[in-house]
């Protein structure tokens, strides 16, 4: 396992980019709207690690919520992991509430599934895999 990306919530992906792109200098790989998850992510590569802007594309998004709720910042963390299937089972059987008990397909073209933050430390957790 390892740490894939961080995610961060933000209003305007054009306006953060000022900052990250800009002045912090990280390359950006793209820009995705992700339709059926409401959101638009823009990729950020620094030295092979990745930060994720995830803006909202409509007021009914989580993103959009999440925003609301706590405004922008740290939205979650991602873990590569080998065998995604296994790691929801076996999570499941030590009853960590999972978000996605069957994966889905991400901005980057992986396998991604989300566990609740309640089992994992008030921090949302992605899974994802190649």
């Amino acid at each position: 396992m390892k740490l894939d990306h961080i995610a961060i919530a933000v209003k305007s992906i054009e306006e953060r980019l000022k900052i990250w792109q800009h002045v912090l200098n990280l390359k950006l790989e793209f820009i995705k709207d992700v339709p059926d998850q409401k959101v638009k992510v823009a990729v950020l590569n620094i030295n092979g690690q990745h930060i994720e802007l995830l803006e909202p594309l409509e007021e009914t998004s989580t993103i959009s919520k999440f925003i609301e709720k706590k405004g922008e910042g740290l939205h979650h963390l991602c873990f590569e992991v080998e065998n995604i299937e296994s790691m929801l089972l076996n999570m499941k059987k030590q009853g960590i509430k999972l978000i996605d008990e069957v994966p889905k397909i991400g901005a980057s073209g992986k396998k991604i599934a989300f566990i609740h933050p309640k089992d994992m430390g008030g921090v949302l957790i992605e899974l994802s895999q190649k």
